[in-house]
């Protein structure tokens, strides 16, 4: 009976994450409550396994407050124009090197774990570039999701807050093994943009003639590459940035190093950023207001998924769940069921949205996993490097409907172009974890 009840219960949080019509934290918070009671568990109880759930959320929760508003701040202060603005004037009038651009473009875009910043910065930038070259705009959707997905591997990113949350592991020492794997990553989106950009250079002569015919049909953007060449060049010579660029350094250092926790490195460089680029207190709480609603709202759904897991453990529906399903399952399949969630990610990404993908299937994985010796943490490794490379292929991304509006593109035919390209890059990425030992059986 535990076991139906904990399965109705994230059969039912599922479904209302699918159904996109509420915001993640009532189902999260509501669903669990209800289903406990069903189970003869008393409010009290309940109360307590709250406690206990939020207690292992709750540095995750205050270190993306804090990391959302130090890189918002940041942004704000062009730490990453001058960068941005230097790589597309590197890129000009060569198919293949403005496909490898977009790929370090969208990299240095994209740490700030902010996917529909990632979009913003990117796509107004680079779309006239590849209108020139007469270059698909779904291979540039395509290289900043697939390069944007694997730098979202970093602690501040949304999936490794979800997954910590869910094993009660602190973000770091999470990411720490995946570093490797994000720059075998993104070496391979190199590689990956390379060829596509050789194949898309071959269709541009194929259709124009050459590359210099399609450009000279655009004779009135003939300037596009001029006028970037050092447009955000007084930002550099300013000493408030190489001071942010410092102290960029330093807390990324310090997160690196791992000598203090996440969320306190996040929350000394806001407390030392907002004098540095605001002087007045009126202006800093201006700052800090105009990017607190995307700090809440991660905060709030890590904090709502806190309350889920402490209920769901607290009840004991979760290691019933895994030990009938357990018996169910064919004895063949379930050590490996880490590694086939984690080769079945990127389509998962289709039926599941982020919060249903690690709130609730990672746990029951993590469960069954366990009882076959596999270690959470490699249950968790498998699932995220097996999924995340998928994120923007997903209808279940917000960022990507933005970048979809941005670039004028549609849903459908951008996962026709993408999705098989992601998917294989997906596999690869979790062989490569395997065979070095961040995967094990």
């Amino acid at each position: 009976m535990l076991s139906l009840i904990g399965f109705v219960t994230i059969a039912i949080i599922v479904l209302l994450l699918l159904w996109g019509k509420t915001t993640p934290i009532i189902p999260l918070v509501l669903i669990p409550i209800i289903g406990a009671l069903i189970a003869g568990f008393h409010m009290k109880a309940i109360g307590g396994f709250f406690g206990d759930g939020l207690v292992s959320v709750i540095q995750v929760a205050v270190m993306f407050i804090f990391a959302i508003l130090f890189f918002g701040i940041m942004q704000d202060a062009g730490l990453f124009d001058p960068i941005i603005d230097k790589m597309i004037w590197i890129t000009r009038g060569n198919v293949v090197t403005i496909s490898i651009g977009t790929v370090v473009i969208a990299a240095i875009a994209q740490l700030d774990g902010s996917g529909a910043s990632t979009f913003l910065i990117t796509i107004p930038a680079l779309l006239p570039i590849y209108r020139q070259m007469k270059m698909s705009p779904y291979l540039l959707l395509l290289l900043i999701g697939g390069s944007a997905s694997i730098m979202n591997m970093i602690p501040w990113g949304g999936p490794l807050g979800r997954a910590a949350s869910v094993l009660n592991v602190d973000v770091t020492e999470l990411w720490k093994p995946l570093i490797p794997i994000q720059a075998i990553g993104m070496v391979l989106m190199i590689v990956l943009a390379v060829f596509l950009g050789m194949r898309e250079k071959r269709k541009i002569i194929r259709r124009y003639g050459s590359i210099e015919k399609a450009i000279a049909l655009d004779e009135e953007e003939s300037t596009l590459f001029a006028h970037k060449e050092h447009s955000t060049a007084g930002i550099t010579k300013t000493g408030r940035y190489w001071l942010n660029v410092l102290l960029a350094a330093a807390v990324v250092g310090v997160l690196v190093s791992g000598l203090i926790p996440a969320g306190l490195a996040f929350m000394i460089g806001v407390c030392l950023a907002l004098p540095l680029n605001h002087r007045k207190a009126d202006d800093q709480s201006k700052t800090i207001q105009k990017h607190a609603p995307n700090a809440l709202t991660m905060a709030t759904i890590i904090l709502a998924a806190g309350s889920f897991l402490g209920i769901l453990n607290g009840t004991g529906m979760l290691d019933s769940i895994a030990k009938d399903t357990v018996t169910v399952l064919p004895s063949f399949i379930t050590p490996y069921i880490h590694l086939i969630i984690g080769v079945l990610g990127v389509p998962f990404d289709l039926l599941l949205s982020t919060d249903a993908y690690y709130f609730a299937l990672l746990p029951v994985a993590e469960q069954i996993g366990t009882t076959f010796g596999i270690p959470s943490i490699s249950t968790a490794y498998a699932m995220i490097i097996g999924n995340i490379v998928g994120t923007f292929v997903s209808p279940f991304s917000p960022a990507l409907w933005l970048a979809l509006g941005l670039a004028g593109l549609e849903m459908g035919k951008h996962i026709r172009y993408s999705f098989l390209w992601m998917w294989g890059l997906s596999i690869v990425l979790v062989l490569i974890a395997f065979a070095m030992g961040t995967i094990t059986l």
